[in-house]
């Protein structure tokens, strides 16, 4: 029998979200990659930040929904766990960043149709249990013309191993709780296409986001992680960044 995914844990570990020595600042090693990609399509496509409204879809703790808000953007931000909820909130507020966070689901967008620029929807694709419907929902909420930026992660064999066995199984190499992913929840890019297709989209790009790293520096980071150390020190030896293997995480854009 396949496991059940555990979103719960956004509940249980919410505190963590900006605290140094927090579970959830490891997935800051995935942000700088990240937000480099889609600042970048943003330029090539003319869109003017200070302009634009945009929307998070399953946005957590906040953190691209600040990155987004210093760009001068107008930001909702909608999730499902409110203790996440009220922690993004409050680290906006001490950071005086004016951002509406919403409570809902990416099932059921708390949001008008057609009133948006750009949605942002990454590390949440792959916690769903109808994909389908969360992406038909994001296209009502964008505006024509408007850009659907994503990552998620490949159902690949290569996925099974990293995200499965050494980052929720292992013990001296786990770097999450069980089931925070299900293999069978992950999401093939072609399937991901159709998907888009279904609801109206035009894909425009799927690339791979993959990690940079010297062999040294895996093992530091391993070696880390057995100490005890901070999630957000022993990912700080990793670079994520555009990648031509699609295996394991990979991003992308749509265009309404």
């Amino acid at each position: 029998m396949a496991s059940q995914i555990n979103n719960a844990v956004y509940d249980e570990l919410a505190n963590t979200w900006w605290r140094e020595d927090g579970f959830l600042q490891g997935l800051h090693a995935l942000n700088p990659g990240r937000f480099a990609y889609f600042e970048r399509l943003l330029s090539e496509q003319g869109i003017d930040p200070q302009k634009s409204r945009v929307l998070d879809i399953g946005c957590g703790g906040g953190y691209a929904s600040e990155r987004m808000a210093r760009l001068g953007m107008q930001v909702v931000a909608v999730d499902p766990s409110r203790p996440s909820l009220e922690a993004a909130a409050e680290h906006a507020k001490l950071e005086g960043l004016a951002i509406d966070y919403r409570y809902g689901t990416g099932e059921s967008l708390p949001v008008e149709d057609a009133s948006f620029d750009v949605g942002f929807c990454c590390d949440v694709l792959e916690h769903v249990d109808d994909v389908q419907q969360v992406i038909n929902e994001i296209y009502r909420a964008l505006k024509p013309g408007g850009m659907f930026f994503f990552d998620t992660i490949n159902r690949s064999a290569l996925s099974w191993l990293l995200f499965i066995k050494v980052a929720q199984d292992i013990p001296f190499t786990r770097s999450m709780p069980r089931d925070t992913h299900v293999w069978h929840m992950f999401i093939k890019p072609e399937e991901l296409d159709a998907y888009l297709l279904k609801a109206g989209f035009a894909p425009q790009e799927m690339t791979g986001f993959a990690p940079s790293f010297s062999p040294s520096a895996l093992v530091n980071a391993t070696l880390s992680r057995m100490k005890g150390e901070s999630p957000k020190k022993s990912a700080s030896v990793v670079t994520m960044g555009q990648s031509s293997i699609r295996a394991g995480l990979y991003m992308g854009w749509a265009q309404r």
